[in-house]
């Protein structure tokens, strides 16, 4: 894992020991991280490339980052952002479908809004970082909980190891049935990409159907 992964790991898996403190799982600020890194990223992108956000107006991470967004206000906000995002059609309303907002304290959800997930550029992070770092709180918490959690994790070096000594083929499918992290399945993207000269169909099969993973039941 790079510094760069290793340091935003630590900065969110310290805040999560904050959050616990009031009775917040991990799970609910996982889920509440994916909420708001969508929405910031939402609007990094829509900066970068000048598109229109998918986010409607006034329920969008600078309306929710606004320095006028403190205390009940935006615990109320973030709330009525959550529900209309949930309201909405097509895959943002999936993704916000039944969110709710678990951080009851608003001077630390307002922590957690501005310092650690304003004050970073999610989208100029490679995806290695990112997945470095959603792996790397997965296992903070297989360790943190008795027993593990049930969750194991394979070191990447194994992962790339087992990959090259079954040598995916283009046209192939790769099928991961215990999926937890999506790492197997990367690894076989990647090494298909360097690998192999793919052909147009070929680097279609490998975007639509190559990779198949089953997640493993709770």
């Amino acid at each position: 894992m790079s510094d760069v992964s290793n340091r935003i790991v630590q900065k969110l898996w310290s805040y999560c020991n904050v959050l616990r403190d009031d009775g917040l799982s991990y799970q609910d600020y996982l889920e509440q991280l994916t909420f708001l890194l969508f929405l910031k990223m939402a609007d990094e992108r829509a900066r970068l490339t000048g598109d229109d956000e998918p986010i409607p107006k006034g329920y969008r991470w600078e309306d929710l980052a606004a320095p006028r967004m403190e205390g009940v206000k935006l615990e109320q906000h973030y709330r009525d952002t959550l529900r209309e995002l949930g309201a909405q059609g097509g895959m943002l309303g999936l993704i916000f479908e039944k969110a709710q907002n678990k951080i009851q304290d608003p001077a630390k959800l307002r922590q957690l809004i501005v310092e650690l997930i304003g004050r970073e550029n999610w989208s100029a992070m490679s995806a290695d970082v990112k997945g470095d770092a959603y792996e790397g709180l997965l296992e903070k918490n297989a360790q943190d909980v008795k027993g593990g959690a049930g969750q194991y994790f394979t070191p990447r070096a194994v992962i790339r190891a087992l990959v090259d000594c079954v040598q995916p083929q283009p046209g192939e499918i790769v099928v991961d049935p215990a999926c937890g992290t999506g790492g197997f399945l990367l690894a076989a993207h990647e090494y298909l990409k360097s690998h192999h000269d793919l052909d147009r169909d070929q680097k279609k099969h490998l975007r639509f159907q190559a990779l198949r993973g089953v997640l493993a039941a709770a």
